[in-house]
């Protein structure tokens, strides 16, 4: 036969077992935007871009960026750039692609997503801006 203080003290135990805090989720460590010397090369992939969109932040020197949105491959896909230039004729040609894994086995589903890709402080002067050899803007300071 349970006794009344040995129900007290369980009842208590489940009352604090309840107000425990629940553990947050850690966040996944942020992906470099190219490989790093240590990080094995995969299998360069397509991506699917569905807008981009230039800005311009007002400061000086002037930072562009680059805005982003589409889709990966897959989820096991890891979206990777390459921002070159810009050149002595102003052209700012930014490689996008994406990485996996051959042999992990993933879904095959699209993965959304969406980057902001630093194009550089610019003080002066005319520039294009191109994504996979394709002009997607340009402008002028």
């Amino acid at each position: 036969m349970i006794r009344t203080p040995t129900i007290l003290i369980l009842a208590a135990g489940m009352v604090i077992a309840g107000c425990a805090r629940t553990p947050e989720p850690i966040p996944p460590p942020e992906v470099p935007n190219s490989p790093g010397a240590g990080e094995p090369e995969g299998t360069r992939g397509p991506v699917y871009v569905e807008s981009t969109e230039l800005l311009m932040a007002e400061s000086f020197p002037v930072q562009g960026r680059l805005q982003l949105s589409g889709s990966l491959p897959t989820p096991c896909h890891a979206l990777k750039w390459e921002v070159h230039g810009p050149d002595s004729a102003g052209r700012i040609e930014v490689v996008l692609y994406s990485l996996a894994d051959p042999d992990l086995a993933c879904i095959q589903v699209l993965e959304p997503f969406e980057a902001s890709i630093p194009l550089g402080s610019f003080e002066s002067g005319s520039y294009t801006v191109s994504l996979n050899g394709e002009q997607i803007g340009e402008f002028e300071l």
